[in-house]
């Protein structure tokens, strides 16, 4: 299935029906302490493309995500990710089950948030949504058809920190991942810092407002296992991101990853595109 398609595709589905408003930080690894509006549903995908040195083939990664605000404190998420790779195939990736519980609903000046995963996936996924352990571009080499024979089923925790100061978001996460053999914790973390280009609203709406876009930079990388904890062999990458939200309308993220080591890919390219539907089961009542 030709990746180009695909991405067209995925764009288009995303550019139907009538969407409200969304604010978030722009980063695609690092989580922040906002969640999502209670009731409120967000369809959005996160593409990832990248190579890795010779003799690897051109990946393409799709995320597709459903986020939802159960409550205030307590917002679900489901990934659903498919992989394809240039001269290969295009193959299921597995699916995702996450969710962030607030603890402290008043704004402090570091707010922590739970992070709680079940990963359904297989050896083919290249999403990249984080780096743990010992991750490396060698796993991005394998013929998709062979790594989708290994099943993966992995539990993930993050610690979540995140403070919004005078409108710059510093955010800071710490991953710790277990596949459900006899295979050891590993860990990584996730970095981001952001802010608008400008803080004060604009009078009337305007799509191109500088205060509908930011920019930041992301910093991520895994820091080894259980028995071999640390920086030694294992990936680290950085760059910068930027967001652009329409007013009533999609929200665009973009962000190139440089690998800052050789046990990295050399660049790692990520798009975003997403709605969010205000409201969109209206309830009487219920959790708050």
């Amino acid at each position: 299935m030709n990746l180009k398609l695909i991405c067209f595709g995925t764009l288009a589905w995303l550019s139907a029906g009538t969407p409200a408003s969304a604010q978030e930080v722009p980063y695609f690894v690092t989580y922040s302490h906002h969640m999502e509006e209670p009731g409120s549903l967000e369809i959005g995908t996160k593409m990832a493309i990248g190579k890795p040195r010779n003799p690897g083939h051109r990946f393409f990664a799709d995320s597709t995500e459903f986020e939802y605000g159960t409550t205030a404190w307590w917002t679900t998420e489901l990934y659903v990710d498919v992989t394809g790779t240039k001269d290969e195939s295009t193959v299921f990736g597995g699916f995702r089950l996450e969710n962030r519980i607030r603890p402290l609903m008043r704004e402090f000046w570091i707010n922590p948030v739970l992070y709680f995963e079940f990963e359904d996936i297989n050896g083919a996924d290249k999403s990249v949504l984080e780096v743990v352990g010992h991750d490396a571009a060698a796993d991005f080499v394998d013929d998709v058809q062979q790594t989708r024979q290994e099943k993966k089923r992995e539990v993930e925790f993050k610690l979540i920190f995140s403070s919004d100061v005078k409108g710059w978001n510093f955010s800071e996460n710490l991953i710790f991942e277990k596949n459900l053999n006899n295979s050891p914790w590993e860990f990584g973390y996730a970095l981001g810092a952001s802010r608008p280009l400008r803080l004060r609203a604009s009078a009337a709406a305007c799509t191109f407002c500088l205060d509908n876009m930011s920019t930041g930079a992301e910093l991520y990388g895994g820091l080894g296992d259980r028995y071999t904890s640390g920086l030694h062999n294992t990936s680290q990458y950085a760059g910068p991101v930027a967001q652009w939200q329409i007013p009533n309308g999609p929200r665009f993220s973009f962000e190139t990853g440089f690998g800052l080591n050789s046990y990295s890919l050399p660049h790692i390219v990520r798009i975003g595109v997403a709605y969010e539907f205000d409201q969109i089961f209206r309830r009487k009542g219920g959790l708050r």
